[in-house]
């Protein structure tokens, strides 16, 4: 076990809380060519401590008028958040300067702000973007803020550059963790974003990610070789990458896996299920979908399982970038030898005409090489496909369960069709033998007949799925609005204090908490409640608002 737990630390760029350990020791000893080479990439260096990766930030929000920083104290790396309650020309600072007055710009009224959260870990290698972890009271969330390389600027995270008040409860994402981290930790079963201790024990991407433990390996002097990618059947050679290089539209996780359990030489498909819009373009514009555009290109088609991403790309190392172009241009020429001469002699960059890179229409300032590998290829963004069939991704067989659950995270966005479609596989799904057991199939049927109308085979739905899963929040959460709207106050209150005790992120909870204690009159409970939504979410001018009105004796009840 040490010795496992040593080459763990060392086949990685980057420890818990450390730099590489001693590089003769484990997987450098014996291949220190490729370790070396290795660790100068990007998904060795896709996370670590904060410090290790620390990229200054002086950033003006002016939708918000939040004026957030990163920096280095005392060897600690900080965020900081701030927004006097006045107009910040006063200051005579450029970089608050908005440049116009918004609705929650300066001068608007917005409250006062100023705080900081020790940022603990980096997630992204910086290659596209980064952005840091922060704990809370064993709660881990993302900064507000994200650095996208491509721009070189800093700004919101995605889907949060228009908001008028900072979000500083952004859940950190298991998923993020498991494609950027390695020793990753399972989340507790209150919340996604609770944990009983580090998130993740090693930084980056390590040698066992891809190649298998190396306990038996060590101990046998390399006698007992490690997983051989090259040697696997395609599907499971093909998993390795797409464990972290495949999002599709949609993903569900099939009944009893969960992700993180994924091993190199297991079949990925076997613990999750990606779907597409039939017919859609290419990677469909989104930043890591290569995959997708892959299959439906003539040489994936035309080369079949010979085809993976390691054909054209080392995983152990990139070209220069003085010879990347040299590098990819070999790389077609091994299949398309005849084009050496006479094609396009004047440009010898393939990707030019045949991969352009596209902007991406999910994540901002970000672009996405286009693997559709076309006759020529047009910088603009394709269009994104939003209605029709699914269908999984590489023709995976999927269970009415698993397209039912797609069609119902499509069917959150507003589809109708969607919904409809979701609710006929999943009654389907609901006679199969384990049913019972599977909490996000009855939360998510619940969810669509409440928007349907039906509430009393709704909260029948949520009661299943809170008996396979007392922490469905879902589940819980919904059912103490039936229970709210059918007047029973006072086990609605108790679902949402469950609910908002698990998550602090759950701020919807507390606020119908909030509502039913002062209907209660329970003054002092409404006021614990809004003290633990503004200690995760301190700009929350809801609940701002709400603990002044309370303070000042006004009647809170109907809010």
């Amino acid at each position: 076990m040490a010795v496992g737990a040593l080459l763990r630390a060392v086949c990685g760029v980057q420890a818990a809380e450390a730099k590489i350990q001693d590089p003769d020791a484990g997987c450098a000893s014996c291949h220190r060519a490729i370790y070396e080479q290795y660790r100068k990439t990007p998904m060795a260096n896709a996370s670590g401590p904060a410090a290790a990766g620390f990229i200054p930030a002086d950033f003006y929000h002016a939708a918000s008028g939040v004026h957030y920083r990163i920096y280095e104290d005392n060897g600690k790396v900080w965020l900081s958040f701030e927004r006097p309650g006045h107009d910040l020309r006063a200051s005579g600072h450029p970089a608050l300067l908005p440049k116009s007055d918004g609705p929650g710009a300066p001068g608007s009224g917005a409250p006062a702000l100023d705080g900081r959260r020790e940022l603990r870990y980096y997630i992204g290698s910086g290659l596209r973007g980064r952005t840091y972890l922060f704990e809370q009271d064993g709660y881990w969330f993302e900064a507000p803020i994200n650095w996208y390389a491509k721009k070189k600027v800093w700004d919101m995270a995605p889907a949060f550059q228009d908001v008028k008040e900072m979000p500083l409860t952004l859940p950190v994402d298991p998923g993020c963790l498991h494609c950027h981290a390695s020793e990753v930790a399972s989340s507790l079963k209150d919340a996604r974003d609770h944990y009983a201790g580090e998130p993740f024990l090693q930084g980056g991407i390590t040698c066992e990610s891809c190649h298998g433990a190396t306990e038996a390996h060590v101990a046998s002097g390399g006698k007992v070789n490690m997983v051989n990618v090259d040697a696997l059947p395609a599907v499971r050679r093909d998993s390795i990458c797409l464990n972290c290089h495949l999002e599709g539209q949609v993903g569900v996780t099939r009944l009893g896996k969960k992700p993180e359990d994924f091993r190199p030489g297991d079949n990925l498909f076997e613990y999750s299920i990606f779907f597409v819009r039939r017919g859609e373009n290419g990677s469909g514009g989104r930043a890591t979908s290569q995959w997708e555009a892959l299959l439906r290109s003539r040489c994936k088609i035309g080369s079949g399982d010979k085809l993976t991403c390691i054909t054209c790309h080392d995983p152990h190392g990139a070209p220069a970038a003085a010879e990347r172009v040299a590098y990819y241009r070999g790389k077609c020429l091994g299949c398309h030898a005849g084009l050496a001469k006479g094609h396009h002699d004047e440009n010898p960059d393939c990707t030019e005409c045949h991969m352009a890179r596209l902007r991406s229409n999910d994540i901002a300032h970000e672009q996405v090489t286009d693997h559709w590998i076309r006759k020529r290829v047009s910088e603009a963004p394709l269009p994104r496909i939003t209605t029709g069939e699914l269908v999984s991704v590489g023709g995976a067989k999927a269970s009415d369960r698993d397209l039912g659950l797609a069609y119902a995270q499509v069917a959150e966005h507003g589809d109708k069709e969607a919904g409809k479609r979701a609710m006929e596989l999943l009654r389907k799904a609901e006679t199969k033998p384990g049913a019972e057991k599977d909490h996000e199939l009855h939360a998510k049927l619940g969810f669509l007949l409440e928007v349907s109308g039906k509430t009393g085979d709704a909260e029948a739905e949520y009661r299943k799925a809170l008996a396979a899963d007392a922490f469905d929040k879902l589940a819980r959460g919904n059912q103490a609005l039936i229970e709210a709207r059918n007047g029973e106050l006072g086990e609605a209150a108790r679902d949402w204090q469950t609910v908002f005790a698990d998550d602090p992120a759950e701020l919807g909870a507390g606020f119908n908490l909030t509502v039913v204690e002062c209907a209660a009159g329970e003054r002092d409970a409404a006021l614990k409640t809004l003290d633990r939504i503004l200690e995760f979410s301190p700009d929350d001018g809801r609940a701002t608002d709400m603990e002044a009105e309370i303070r000042e004796g006004k009647n809170c009840e109907g809010q």
